[in-house]
């Protein structure tokens, strides 16, 4: 999964629920490579229920899906670092499952916002975030995860997208909330890209 110090900060990694499943499927037969591969299924799923149920049960499903992929990414790098299961293609699960469900999620929102281009440049956007960030180990730095947009910050904005749509769509009957948090996650993510950026930036110039 990488080096130690290129793991994305995760305040859930020392949990006792995290730590207790982590345990269970290091000691089970899946390894870490199937848990990031189910984080895809995980977004499919939810990007699915955007495309064609934007419904109350849809929107409600789509977060939970959400947060079922977070859960993938968290534990498959506690499985192979903690549990013991690194494997050669380790990095490459660990980077390509996220680019594509962050894709198929952000791109959806922007359909089931209405603004299909939105969604598209927001899914460019995000994977820029990840783009800068390699860049930045490839030049002997360390990753560097800021924000304002990271992916956690992504998928919390869908994931509250998601429950506040349904409750605005009862209480008020109208369609903004998912709009505003497509066009949240791009211009943050391309906020993330020049912070990112800027940070490398000056770094090398330290370094000399």
């Amino acid at each position: 999964m990488g080096n130690i110090n290129d793991r994305r900060p995760i305040a859930a990694r020392g949990s006792a629920w995290a730590q207790r499943l982590s345990a269970a499927l290091a000691a089970s037969a899946i390894t870490p490579n199937q848990i990031s591969v189910a984080s895809i299924f995980f977004a499919a799923v939810g990007a699915l229920m955007l495309l064609v149920a934007p419904t109350s049960f849809g929107l409600i499903v789509c977060a939970i899906c959400v947060q079922l992929r977070l859960v993938c990414n968290l534990l498959d790098g506690m499985v192979a670092m903690d549990g013991g299961k690194q494997s050669a293609t380790g990095a490459l699960y660990n980077e390509f499952p996220d680019r594509i469900a962050d894709s198929l999620l952000i791109v959806a929102l922007g359909y089931a916002a209405g603004v299909p281009w939105l969604g598209w440049f927001g899914a460019l956007l995000a994977a820029l975030t990840a783009y800068v960030r390699l860049a930045g180990g490839s030049l002997g730095l360390v990753q560097d995860f800021r924000g304002p947009m990271a992916k956690q910050h992504r998928m919390a904005v869908l994931t509250a997208a998601c429950v506040l749509a349904v409750i605005e769509y009862h209480t008020l009957g109208s369609g903004y909330v998912l709009p505003a948090a497509s066009a949240l996650i791009a211009l943050g993510a391309l906020l993330t890209c020049v912070t990112r950026t800027l940070a490398i930036a000056r770094q090398l110039q330290a370094r000399g």
